[in-house]
């Protein structure tokens, strides 16, 4: 009983940090199962999977309501994301478990450092990465009637065909270390294409419902996802998706990123000491 109601707990902290950033709490849950609780890190994969579907449930809608998430955007990008979750999902059976910690850690490592890079060195605030002399609007190569369809307040996504590449990228590392590619999306949405922080966030946690359940389906079909550790794990993580989602408005988007860089450099050092055993 002790077990569960600590599964719960974790996955209620879980819950709330992966709908304020966006990346379904995937990012905490695999750590948590595989230190706190020994599960091996495939079998942690799995639950997480089934926690990032629940996270994205329950926080869809609130962002939906609030008109913060970029639908149009969301679901154009999830189709080559969930493409390449379904690829990820068959490669993941295939790799050792320390040859996927260490991926983790790597992506996570680069993540965190670009992201805090930029937030020293951004003009402003909530603006994406346009740097000087570039089109504030997008590629020439990119029709603008189907750019301006894309577009949200005071900003218009830029450098859609990297976006889609990353997108495939984002599914691929989804399946891989379970973490619902939120930790490549909302990077992607807001440094290479340009959308607020806030922005990217609310919509990559519209996609990595789909994405988790793309690649989800490959690992029960494998007896990857064990239900006895996915249940309470879900429960929490479903209550704390709830609560994080209302108060994402609240937080200031300085704190919002230190926040980001700071719990992907604690997991990227965890991650590293298990890949070197």
């Amino acid at each position: 009983m002790t077990v569960l109601l600590l599964l719960a707990g974790g996955g209620f902290g879980a819950g709330i940090f992966g709908s304020l950033l966006g990346l379904g709490g995937g990012i905490l849950i695999v750590p948590l199962l595989t230190f706190g609780f020994g599960l091996p890190f495939r079998e942690a994969v799995g639950v997480s999977l089934v926690c990032v579907i629940v996270t994205s449930s329950a926080a869809a809608g609130v962002y939906l309501e609030r008109h913060l998430a970029n639908l149009r955007l969301g679901m154009l990008l999830e189709v080559f994301t969930a493409s390449g979750a379904l690829v990820g999902g068959l490669v993941a059976f295939l790799l050792p478990d320390r040859v996927l910690a260490g991926l983790f850690a790597i992506l996570l490592a680069y993540t965190g450092a670009t992201m805090l890079r930029r937030g020293v060195t951004a003009a402003r605030e909530g603006v994406g990465p346009v740097e000087p002399g570039e089109d504030p609007v997008g590629p020439a190569d990119t029709p603008g009637a189907f750019r301006a369809a894309l577009a949200g307040p005071g900003y218009r996504p830029t450098r859609l065909g990297a976006g889609i590449g990353g997108s495939v990228f984002a599914g691929l590392v989804s399946a891989l270390l379970g973490v619902g590619g939120g930790i490549v999306k909302v990077p992607l949405m807001h440094l290479v294409m340009g959308v607020p922080l806030k922005v990217a966030t609310a919509t990559s946690n519209l996609m990595i419902g789909v994405t988790a359940a793309a690649s989800a389906i490959v690992y029960l079909m494998r007896g990857g996802i064990d239900p006895l550790v996915a249940g309470p794990t879900a429960v929490g993580v479903f209550a704390g998706a709830m609560v994080g989602s209302r108060v994402a408005q609240r937080i200031d988007l300085r704190v919002l990123r230190l926040l980001f860089v700071a719990v992907l450099a604690l997991t990227a050092i965890q991650m590293t000491l298990r890949a070197l055993g």
